[in-house]
C-alpha cells in the first residue's frame, strides 16, 4: 500500500471521529444502569440459590466490560467532546473497572503507537517473542514464557495479577498527575468494596463480586489477545512499519452474535478502530461498512478465534504465527527472505 492509499484509507473514516452527547448518554444509562441492577439482582438471589446467582454474576459481567468499553473511550477523548468529561467518566468508569485511567491512557496510547513494530515491543501490549528470540533465549526464559503464554496463566491468573495487583502501582515513567490518579483509583475501589461489604456483609459481597471480575477480567483479556493474535498478522521491524497496515493488516475483525457484538460495544472492529482511535465505539461498525477496503481486513469468527490458543512466536520467516510444536519442525537453515508481499485492488498487501 502506497503512502498516498494509507492516508487516502485514513482519510475515508474521518467523518466518523465524532461524537453524539444523546447517543454516549444513552450508552451510560444502558449499560451502567444494568451493571448496578443485575448486581443488586445476584445479591438478592443469594437468599434462593447460588445456582442463581451465578448466571446472573456472569450477564454483569458483560456489562463491565460494557462498561470497560466507555472507560476506553474517554481514554482517546472520543466519548465525549469536553476533555474534563472524559477525564472524569474515565476516572468512575475504572473504579469500576478497577483500572488507573491516566495510568492505562499512557499506556494504551504508546500500544495504538506502536502496534505490530517489533521495535518497540513491551508497552501496553501482549509479549510476543519471535521464533529466533525464542531459541536465543536462555532455557530460564523460554520456560517463563512458556508459562506466560500457557492459557491458563493468561486467561484465569492474568486477570487476577493485572486487575487487582499490577494496575495498583504506577509505572517509572509515570508523570505526577498519573500517579495522583493511581493512588486515586485505587482510594476509591477500597471504599467502595468497603462500603459494600458493610451494606451486604463481605460474605456476600466476595460472592457476587468474585464471578463478576474474574468472568470480566477473562473476557478482556480474551478480546484484547485474539484481535492481535491471529496467524497472518502483521509484525515489521522499524524501517518497514507503516502505522495504517499496523491498523487494517494486524488488528482483525472479530464478527461476533449481534448480542456479543453490542456487550463488547464493537470491540469485534478492532481494525477500524486502530486506524482511527477517534471514532467512539457506537460508529465503529458504520465506519467499518461505509469503508470498502476495511471490509477486506482478516474476519474471525467466535469459532475460528479459538485456533488463537495455540499460536505462541511470530515467524519472521514465514510472515505467521507458529505454536511451540511447530518450532521443533522448523529447519536450522540459515535465514531465506520472506516473500514479495504484493498490493491488491482494495490496497492491502497480500501473500502472492
Amino acid at each position: 500500500m502506497s503512502r498516498a492509499k494509507e492516508m487516502a484509507l485514513k482519510k475515508e473514516v474521518t467523518p466518523y471521529e465524532k461524537n453524539d452527547l444523546r447517543l454516549s448518554i444513552r450508552q451510560i444509562i444502558n449499560t451502567i444502569l444494568p451493571l448496578f441492577l443485575l448486581w443488586a439482582a445476584a445479591y438478592y438471589s443469594l437468599s434462593v440459590s447460588y445456582w442463581l446467582t451465578f448466571p446472573i454474576a456472569l450477564v454483569a459481567s458483560g456489562f463491565v466490560l460494557r462498561t470497560f468499553i466507555i472507560f476506553h473511550d474517554c481514554c482517546h477523548g472520543s466519548f465525549f467532546k469536553n476533555k474534563r468529561a472524559n477525564d472524569i467518566l474515565g476516572t468512575i468508569t475504572g473504579v469500576l473497572t478497577l483500572t488507573p485511567y491516566q495510568q492505562w491512557k499512557a499506556e494504551h496510547s504508546i500500544h495504538h503507537a506502536t502496534s505490530s513494530n517489533l521495535d518497540k515491543r513491551g508497552v501496553g501490549d501482549i509479549w510476543v517473542m519471535t521464533v529466533e528470540e525464542y531459541k536465543a533465549a536462555s532455557p530460564w526464559g523460554r520456560l517463563f514464557y512458556r508459562i506466560y503464554r500457557n492459557p491458563v496463566v493468561m486467561f484465569g491468573i492474568g486477570p487476577i495479577y493485572v486487575f487487582l495487583l499490577a494496575y495498583r502501582f504506577n509505572r517509572k515513567a509515570a508523570r505526577r498527575k498519573e500517579r495522583i490518579n493511581t493512588h486515586l483509583t485505587t482510594v476509591l475501589i477500597i471504599a467502595l468494596y468497603a462500603f459494600m461489604s458493610w451494606l451486604v456483609g463481605w460474605q456476600a459481597f466476595v460472592m457476587v463480586q468474585a464471578p463478576v471480575f474474574f468472568f470480566s477480567g477473562f473476557f478482556g483479556i480474551w478480546l484484547f489477545y485474539v484481535q492481535h493474535q491471529f496467524e497472518d498478522t502483521y509484525f515489521e521491524h522499524e524501517d518497514e512499519w507503516s502505522y495504517v497496515k499496523a491498523a487494517v493488516e494486524g488488528s482483525s475483525y472479530y464478527k461476533l452474535p449481534k448480542l456479543l457484538q453490542w456487550i463488547s460495544g464493537n470491540i469485534g472492529f478492532h481494525h477500524v478502530h486502530h486506524l482511527s482511535p477517534r471514532v467512539p465505539n457506537y460508529y465503529l461498525e458504520e465506519a467499518h461498512n461505509a469503508t470498502p477496503p476495511l471490509q477486506k481486513a482478516t474476519t474471525i469468527t467466535l469459532r475460528s478465534s479459538l485456533a488463537a490458543l495455540r499460536f505462541r512466536l511470530w515467524d519472521e520467516e514465514s510472515k505467521r504465527f507458529i505454536s511451540f510444536k511447530e518450532i521443533k519442525s522448523l529447519s536450522r537453515k540459515p535465514y531465506v527472505q520472506p516473500p514479495i508481499r504484493v498490493t491488491n485492488q482494495a490496497g492491502l498487501t497480500e501473500k502472492p
